[in-house]
């Protein structure tokens, strides 16, 4: 795979200019398997104090989360008899949106979040965090000031630990001897099966598959009970821990899991070769047709600037191909800069003026909602060219 910079529009970096190494240099952005334990992971890890301290990306704006979240506590009180006044603890938890609907149904919740200023704004509306990475001390820490939790909870944030035993001692350290461990994660699975290549940059370090994820927990003296398959991110699940010897049994959909990557082969390198084929397929694809565009003299414009940009402009040799970037909000600033490139941001309205022949839609997933706003666009002969999860062309707003 190719190299992506360490900044990413999903946090700020004080004091660094648009020259600051931190978006020009090209860090490898390598998926390796270990052939021991079958995890799937990558190697070049980011400095999470530049990563996480000044985060920007809030959980309660993506689309549908905060339907998904009030679900998520109801279905953990509810299958695991939560009762009133239990603590909840949340690891990064990031705006408190989770924590939230704890809270309404009667629970002491605690947040821990490294972001400061996320962290502080949550505290105020009334949602108390703890400023700062989670580690084994922090675990023990809150059991003995706060008593131990009924439920630790981690919503997209285990793939970006890298001392994952230190985040895991500390969730042992903390929970109650029949209190859970509920996360959830992206599905590696879904990672390889359906081309989710815009998640794959140096944030989440880790793509979980349920064999290894058993083999883990049992070294760390915890057991792995349950996994529910979910949709967000393309493809997540929800796995619930307990403490080894733990009152729950352990139910059968983990055996399923287990047996269906064993079908699938995930722990074999021939695996990932095929999925590094079908990637390359796209990439092949997409360079032709921006090519062919500007050899007719007409120009290539990409929709969306976020994280998945920063991630598939390389993934796809797209950096020197796409002439302009769009995005509906103004805050995403007036240039994407990375190693070697400088892309200008604008606005919507450039569709119409520029007329570009494609669109690279970055921001796949909503592409129903962006492409109904812009039936000028397709009027006007334009064409998008969703990437993901195989190529497919909409040159129409319905």
């Amino acid at each position: 795979m190719a190299g992506m910079p360490i900044g990413t529009p999903n946090f700020q970096v004080p004091d660094a200019g648009v020259d600051d190494p931190v978006f020009r240099t090209a860090v490898p952005l390598e998926l390796y398997l270990c052939r021991e334990c079958g995890h799937l992971q990558i190697l070049h890890v980011g400095n999470p104090e530049i990563q996480y301290r000044h985060y920007v990306y809030t959980t309660s704006i993506s689309l549908g989360l905060r339907e998904h979240f009030a679900t998520y506590a109801n279905d953990v009180i509810g299958r695991y008899a939560i009762a009133p006044d239990s603590l909840i603890v949340e690891l990064g938890s990031n705006d408190g949106s989770l924590l939230g609907f704890f809270r309404e149904r009667g629970m002491r919740v605690l947040g821990v979040d490294p972001a400061v200023d996320i962290a502080r704004r949550a505290t105020e509306a009334g949602i108390e965090t703890i400023a700062d990475f989670f580690t084994d001390e922090v675990g023990a820490d809150i059991r003995k000031t706060r008593g131990a939790a009924s439920v630790v909870i981690a919503n997209n944030m285990i793939a970006n630990v890298d001392n994952l035993d230190s985040l895991v001692i500390g969730i042992r350290n903390v929970l109650a001897p029949d209190g859970i461990f509920v996360f959830e994660t992206q599905y590696g699975v879904d990672v390889t099966e359906k081309n989710l290549l815009d998640t794959v940059y140096h944030e989440h370090l880790s793509y979980f598959n349920i064999k290894p994820l058993t083999r883990f927990f049992a070294r760390l003296g915890m057991e792995l009970i349950d996994v529910q398959h979910i949709w967000t991110k393309g493809g997540s699940i929800r796995v619930t821990v307990q403490l080894a010897g733990g009152p729950r049994q352990r139910s059968p959909e983990v055996a399923r899991f287990v047996a269906e990557e064993d079908r699938l082969g995930v722990e074999q390198p021939s695996y990932y070769a095929a999925y590094v084929r079908r990637i390359a397929a796209i990439r092949d694809e997409l360079v032709a047709l921006a090519d062919a565009c500007h050899a007719r003299g007409q120009s290539v414009a990409g929709y969306g600037v976020s994280v998945g940009t920063t991630t598939l402009l390389p993934q796809f040799g797209l950096e020197g191909k796409i002439d302009f970037l769009v995005d509906d909000d103004p805050r995403k600033g007036t240039v994407m800069a990375g190693p070697g490139y400088d892309i200008p941001i604008l606005p919507p309205t450039a569709l119409y003026e520029r007329k570009p022949a494609i669109v690279v839609v970055f921001a796949w997933r909503y592409v129903d909602p962006i492409r109904s706003k812009h039936p000028r666009y397709f009027a006007d002969g334009g064409k998008f060219v969703v990437p993901l999860p195989t190529i497919a062309f909409i040159d129409r707003a319905d």
